[in-house]
């Protein structure tokens, strides 16, 4: 009886290990950095998720209700904090209206630096729907405001948190819009 046993265990012992040599190596999957990004794909992916939260805050405002503004401020950080919290302020104070949304038509990673937990990508944004109107409904957009924009944007992770907004810049390189 011991020795039908043994011959039983060797044989699904012998039978596991068939099974297993015939089974396909399975692939390994990237680890995170100290970023928290396994690749420099992870990173533009998570970045380009914030900028477009950003850009659908924005849409969101309604400059006569500063409550809106808290999503766009959520996503910044920096610079661009800055930048958002003084131009929201000073067009609610001066009973400005936004109007039109604003439409990203490209957004590419141009670069990733795990060390500084940074990433910048090129947007190009339809803006010709967007009109801002003061109080007597004279609109406040130049009328040489090209109707699509090309913006670099730089967005950061500080300590692997969720990426922020640091700041938005016009540029000249990049991808054509």
């Amino acid at each position: 009886m011991t020795a039908r046993r043994s011959a039983a265990l060797l044989a699904a012992t012998a039978l596991a290990a068939a099974l297993t040599a015939c089974a396909p190596a399975s692939t390994p999957t990237p680890s995170p950095t100290p970023t928290g990004f396994a690749s420099e794909a992870e990173a533009f992916a998570a970045a380009e998720a914030t900028y477009r939260a950003y850009v659908d805050a924005l849409n969101q405002v309604d400059l006569s209700d500063p409550a809106t503004f808290e999503p766009v401020y959520a996503l910044t950080t920096g610079e661009a904090n800055a930048t958002e919290r003084k131009g929201l302020s000073e067009y609610h104070a001066n009973g400005w209206r936004v109007s039109g949304e604003t439409v990203v038509t490209l957004l590419q990673g141009s670069s990733w630096d795990p060390e500084e937990r940074q990433v910048v990508l090129d947007s190009c944004i339809d803006v010709s729907r967007v009109d801002v109107v003061d109080r007597d409904g004279v609109s406040q957009v130049s009328p040489d405001r090209p109707d699509e924009q090309t913006l670099r944007v730089t967005l950061s992770n500080p300590e692997g948190a969720d990426f922020k907004i640091a700041k938005i810049d016009s540029r000249d390189g990049g991808p054509a819009c």
